[in-house]
């Protein structure tokens, strides 16, 4: 089985049966599970994620996403930064991007307040981390793919006839 074709699959369809998958795939359901606790065990799949409108909610939520410049280390680059930041349980995705700023961070906390004492004790006094920029997320339209009010979405595309 071509580990790329279940990848495929299981991006767009995380929830899929392992039956499913073997139908889809052309294969054994031994060999899907086979390749994917291959798959998993050698950290290519790192989890399965759901996508949730929060605003429809009752939860108290708010996502900041900073930019953090920095400056690298001998040796090491800028992995020793990432591995100090990426330990915090308040990061939930962190990367390392060109541009004016070194890295994305993501975080989620229940208020500004909290995102911002975040930034301030934490994040910023990190050994290497020369600057901040705080950008708080106000609305999500579409999420890894999805669009999060998609009942008001409506198709404005003409219909074409021969």
């Amino acid at each position: 089985m071509e580990d790329m074709e279940l990848l495929k699959v299981l991006e767009n369809d995380p929830r899929a049966t392992i039956s499913d998958l073997a139908d889809i795939l052309n294969e054994s359901e031994e060999e899907v599970v086979k390749t994917k606790a291959r798959l998993e065990h050698d950290r290519i799949i790192c989890g399965y994620h759901t996508v949730i409108n929060w605003d429809k909610t009752n939860t108290d939520r708010i996502t900041a996403i900073i930019e953090v410049s920095a400056k690298p280390e001998r040796d090491t680059g800028y992995d020793t930064v990432a591995e100090k930041i990426g330990r915090f349980s308040e990061v939930t995705s962190l990367y390392l991007m060109s541009g004016k700023s070194e890295f994305m961070v993501f975080i989620e906390g229940q208020t500004m307040r909290e995102v911002s004492d975040f930034v301030a004790t934490k994040l910023a006094p990190i050994e290497g981390v020369t600057s901040t920029v705080t950008c708080f997320l106000l609305k999500q339209y579409k999420v890894e793919g999805f669009i999060m009010d998609a009942d008001k979405v409506e198709d404005e595309r003409m219909i074409v006839e021969p």
